[in-house]
């Protein structure tokens, strides 16, 4: 039984573009009953599966399981298409939520509500569809010639996302990549002529010859492609190179699309990377240094966020950005303290971890936007050493977060020291003041005694003045 949720229409801002008009159709499939005399594990309180979830997710451990996701309702998943649909730049015209006991291979969702919503979208004049499911090329085309309008799957809808926020030419060609491979399977049954590539009376002619065309087109721009990011990836691994040469850590955050992480790399390093409420505004990794307590610099790497059902199309394609996640010294995984879903988005960052090859390196929890928290539910938040509390946006708890992360590097390690450096070598004083930290500081007979801790890489570099 489907059900109707909502049709609502949002004038245009005077002088802007008419955005296109989007229809959103939803999906639930009802949980079947277990047959009599079976037994059935009961199932844990939300409240305590949310709780193990966030405890799996950020945990430090080096045998941590990746957890197992909670699964986000109908409700919630529609929620998310909506704000993915505003990212792409469109106008909701309606919703459409179709509860089924199981998919229809044919159209998903059956013909008899398909011509539902084909009335429905007319009323409220959408110009397209957009399904919260992926949907197969055959379900594609047999959905669009009910509706008679164009139909976009939620896997399209994303790379169009990533398609218009790509900015630098590398980010450009990984979502080029993803498009072209998303389109190759899609090429059957696009025009009359061209509905079927098999043998047989009927099939042979002009449009099996535009088909194979067509694909041998898409086929040699992928190999272009590939050869274009494979440059890409050996420059970033020799730019890696040369930064590995130096004793300095590479951390990198990551975290559900719209956690705040562009906002937060923003106040650490006083960087101007897009910092906005839209999903996937940030695609182009972004590198910058950032001076830690001790005195230490590290580089703080931006990434590209994560989301639920992630095609791996796009994880495959952005893996020369995603390296830099790989080769992390330290994760930063950036959660919405405010956010309801926060248990079930961190379990699908860990999901994408864990095909990344990533989910076994240290990690530290920071949940952002506790200004967004009631002032009870926030003096009630405790800091842990796997956990941290910030306000990116109002620059709270950034220096709590900033000795975790001293704390928590493995890279170059701190040393307490004694040292006695005469006056004269200003080099080596000057050296000292700015990358240690100095706790006490002492004249006698044209000699400077300190006490101090330094990075390992310094204190080399200072041992003949060192006291044992």
């Amino acid at each position: 039984m489907g059900k109707r949720l909502r049709g609502s229409s949002i004038e245009s801002r005077t002088g802007a573009l008419p955005r296109e008009r989007a229809f959103l159709v939803g999906l639930e499939y009802r949980t079947r009953r277990a047959p009599a005399g079976t037994t059935k594990t009961p199932k844990a309180a939300p409240t305590a599966a949310s709780q193990a979830a966030r405890d799996a997710a950020t945990s430090l451990s080096a045998g941590a399981r990746a957890p197992r996701a909670p699964e986000f309702s109908a409700q919630e998943s529609l929620e998310e298409l909506r704000a993915l649909a505003g990212s792409a730049g469109a106008e909701i015209a309606g919703e459409f939520l179709q509860h089924r006991d199981k998919p229809d291979p044919a159209t998903l969702i059956g013909k008899g509500k398909l011509q539902e919503i084909k009335g429905a979208a007319a009323s409220v004049s959408a110009d397209l569809i957009l399904f919260d499911h992926d949907l197969s090329p055959s379900q594609q085309r047999n959905i669009e010639r009910e509706v008679d309008r164009r139909v976009i799957d939620r896997t399209q809808l994303i790379l169009d996302i990533f398609a218009r926020h790509a900015r630098t030419r590398e980010g450009q060609l990984q979502v080029e990549l993803a498009q072209l491979e998303y389109l190759l399977p899609r090429l059957t049954g696009r025009g009359i002529e061209m509905s079927q590539l098999a043998g047989g009376i009927g099939t042979r002619g002009p449009g099996e010859t535009q088909l194979e065309t067509d694909r041998r087109k898409i086929y040699r721009r992928i190999r272009h492609v590939k050869s274009q990011l494979e440059n890409v990836r050996r420059i970033r691994a020799q730019q890696r190179q040369r930064r590995e040469s130096v004793p300095v850590a590479t951390l990198a955050l990551v975290g559900y699309t719209n956690a705040g992480k562009s906002t937060l790399f923003n106040a650490l390093t006083r960087a101007e990377v897009l910092a906005s409420s839209k999903m996937f505004a940030t695609l182009d990794p972004t590198i910058r240094s950032v001076k830690l307590p001790s005195k230490r610099k590290v580089l703080l790497s931006d990434t590209v966020g994560f989301i639920r059902n992630l095609p791996h199309t796009l994880v495959s394609a952005f893996r020369a950005t995603l390296e830099e996640v790989e080769r992390a010294a330290l994760i930063l995984e950036i959660s919405d303290a405010s956010s309801p879903l926060s248990a079930e988005q961190d379990a699908q960052v860990e999901l994408v971890l864990k095909e990344l090859e990533a989910d076994q390196k240290p990690r530290l929890h920071v949940m952002n936007k506790v200004d967004l928290l009631s002032a009870a539910r926030r003096d009630a938040l405790r800091d842990d050493y796997r956990t941290v509390h910030v306000s990116a946006l109002k620059s709270i708890g950034l220096s709590t977060l900033l000795d975790r992360i001293d704390q928590a590097l493995g890279e170059d390690p701190l040393s307490r020291i004694h040292l006695r450096v005469p006056q004269k070598e200003g080099k080596t004083l000057a050296l000292l003041e700015a990358r240690s930290r100095i706790y006490a500081r002492h004249y006698k007979d044209g000699l400077v005694e300190l006490e101090a801790e330094a990075p390992q890489s310094l204190v080399r570099q200072v041992r003949e003045f060192v006291v044992e």
